[in-house]
């Protein structure tokens, strides 16, 4: 029997087997396409949509995907998202074209070539001491506009029942904010030389990523059931940080935020993180996680994925594992779809399995290969497996 999308998410969450493997793609941008592939895609479906941004921020470079285009890709999870206060959208629209966009935390993007942005302004490179931190202009999480319309959208979700809601706060990432505060190199090296300054601005910004989480649960904690946050841990080839400099610094903060969370929401804890972060998975299972995405299968031990399930899929759900690096970028539409059977072969059966590419689709991925890939997933991902 056909399940909603909504039913079928619920039944993987839970560890069991729905009607086919759920597909989540197009609600943040850690499972949504840029720009240019979305219209490559919209054209070649022939579907006439507006261009939108995630987050109404263009130098973010990720679609916000239409209904038809959702509903073309099976997509089962429709998200639900923040927004930078009113003023810095508004400072932003009308500042002189090709300079810089500044984000609420005064972190800069700058334009590297046409349509390229990169976060190149650190406000905080050169701070090495608590005052600084306290001179610092930090972002007014208190904002309203910031959720004047979560409450209406989540509810509307929730009564229409038809898709899983996931809450999709921009970026309460708080080791990611560090590195855009001071830049990766800077602040990484002060985790090592000044900890207890890397342990205070840590500290600043969980209060910060807290409090917004705080508003944005009040507006729509009850309609949720899935809601994103992560960090990035991993390389390519191992961890950004040690095992233990993750237990000491950043595990404290994740549990703190994981636990705040959960006493304000019934909705499964979305955690989104790249790289080869293997040595963590049971502090992240430890701490509260109930989603680990995206599964990153070209890096280091991400790559076992039949270890993963064996020894995590009990108490884990995995979310992504479609390889971004060769196959949907590379690969014929053939090869995308025997890569989906296996990844579905593995991570399946049982259920705690959702299927997603590993993270955002790049501009050099064909809209064939999309379009395998969502198919082999309804093609080869309908239980029994």
């Amino acid at each position: 029997m056909t399940m909603k999308p909504r039913d079928r998410v619920l039944a993987a969450l839970d560890h069991r087997e729905p009607d086919r493997v759920p597909i989540v793609i197009g609600i943040s941008n850690a499972t949504s396409l840029k720009m240019n592939t979305y219209r490559r895609l919209k054209d070649h479906l022939e579907i006439k949509a507006p261009d939108e941004y995630l987050y109404h921020w263009p130098e973010l470079g990720t679609a916000r995907l239409d209904d038809l285009t959702l509903e073309r890709l099976g997509g089962d999870v429709r998200g639900v998202l923040d927004r930078e206060p009113a003023a810095v959208r508004a400072r932003n629209h009308s500042r002189p074209p090709g300079s810089p966009r500044f984000d609420s935390w005064g972190i800069g993007q700058v334009q590297l070539a046409e349509g390229e942005w990169y976060p190149g302004i650190h406000p905080l490179q050169h701070a090495v001491t608590s005052e600084e931190l306290e001179d610092h202009t930090w972002p007014n999480m208190d904002d309203p506009s910031r959720v004047a319309h979560v409450h209406d959208q989540a509810r509307r979700l929730a009564e229409e029942g038809r898709y899983a809601v996931m809450g999709i706060p921009w970026l309460l990432f708080p080791l990611e904010r560090a590195c855009g505060l001071q830049g990766m190199d800077t602040f990484l090296l002060n985790l090592a030389v000044r900890p207890e300054f890397a342990r205070s601005v840590l500290e600043k910004n969980l209060q910060l990523c807290k409090r917004l989480m705080g508003h944005f649960l009040r507006e729509a904690g009850e309609y949720l059931d899935l809601i994103k946050i992560g960090d990035d841990l991993g390389t390519q080839e191992s961890l950004l940080i040690s095992p233990e400099m993750y237990r000491e610094f950043l595990k404290p903060v994740h549990a703190e935020l994981i636990a705040y969370i959960k006493d304000r929401t019934a909705a499964r804890v979305f955690f989104h993180t790249d790289g080869d972060v293997y040595p963590l998975i049971s502090d992240l299972i430890e701490i509260g996680v109930d989603v680990l995405n995206p599964v990153q299968t070209s890096a280091g031990q991400m790559a076992d994925l039949e270890q993963l399930k064996r020894k995590f899929g009990r108490d884990l759900v995995f979310c992504g594992g479609i390889d971004t690096h060769h196959y949907l970028p590379h690969g014929t539409p053939a090869e995308v779809e025997r890569e989906v059977r296996r990844v579905i072969g593995i991570l399946g059966p049982g259920g705690g399995y959702l299927a997603s590419a590993v993270h955002t689709i790049m501009n050099d991925v064909p809209p064939e290969n999309i379009l395998a890939m969502v198919d082999a997933v309804k093609k080869h991902g309908t239980y029994p497996l």
